[in-house]
């Protein structure tokens, strides 16, 4: 069972801006994740080609079960509103999450997150460092059928305030305990591999740098599994974080044998 994180800058490629849905399918099929969780997700954006990524994505992978969950609708940085728990944003550009099975998923679950009061300084490239509003985040979760049993996997990006982040990271794990075990969380977290696994208390399945993308230094994506639930799992038989054409993150790539 190959798990997998990738934050997709909504598609782009560093190398000339744009955002190719061939491109975007040859960079997902390489990673051949029978459970992929996706960040940065265009739908019905323009800058995106007015494209469903998600969609794009499990086309990719051939799996018959994916859902996107908007955290905002409008343009992150630009103009934009929160969704509510009754409002899928439909009809209009969103921004947010996805979630891919190659297994039949049980159940769907949606948690949303807040953003952070205050404004935060972000490192823009070009132009210093510029302070931010926070952004709504939230958390997919699916109850997967799968070979080895029932599995919990929930699909987040938290965000990029310091100490929101871990509080948002807090709020995730109080969510997924309330879901079947075992249960393992993916994601671009915006937390470095220590403070990740110290805030959740849960344990990471692979260890790697995935950002910057060209010559990564530091871990921001992770596949987290509640500790409790290990001796449930396969064991973990590999770890990469292959390099693609898009995106200024490397997935994250677990297999479980």
């Amino acid at each position: 069972m190959r798990l997998a994180t990738f934050n997709l800058l909504h598609g782009r490629s560093l190398t000339d801006g744009l955002v190719d849905p061939d491109r975007l399918t040859a960079a997902v099929a390489t990673l051949d994740a029978d459970v992929l969780a996706l960040q940065e997700v265009d739908r019905d954006q323009t800058r995106s080609g007015n494209l469903d990524l998600t969609a794009i994505a499990a086309r990719a992978l051939h799996a018959p079960e994916h859902r996107f969950a908007a955290a905002l609708v409008g343009t992150p940085g630009e103009h934009f509103r929160p969704l509510h728990h009754d409002d899928d944003g439909h009809g209009d550009p969103c921004y947010g999450i996805g979630l891919i099975s190659r297994h039949p998923v049980r159940t769907w679950q949606i948690t949303r997150l807040t953003p952070a009061p205050v404004r935060s300084p972000v490192p823009i490239p070009g132009n210093g460092l510029t302070l931010l509003h926070d952004e709504p985040r939230v958390v997919l979760a699916a109850v997967l059928d799968t070979p080895h049993g029932d599995i919990t996997v929930a699909a987040t990006h938290l965000s990029f305030v310091p100490g929101w982040n871990a509080h948002q990271l807090r709020q995730t794990i109080r969510a997924l305990r309330a879901l079947p075990p075992p249960r393992i969380l993916l994601g671009d977290l915006n937390l470095p591999a220590g403070p990740a696994r110290l805030v959740s208390g849960w344990t990471p399945l692979g260890r790697r740098p995935t950002y910057p993308a060209h010559q990564p230094r530091i871990q921001l994506d992770h596949i987290l599994a509640d500790p409790y639930d290990l001796h449930r799992l396969p064991p973990v038989t590999a770890v990469t974080t292959p390099a693609t054409t898009i995106s200024d993150h490397r997935p994250l790539v677990v297999d479980l044998g």
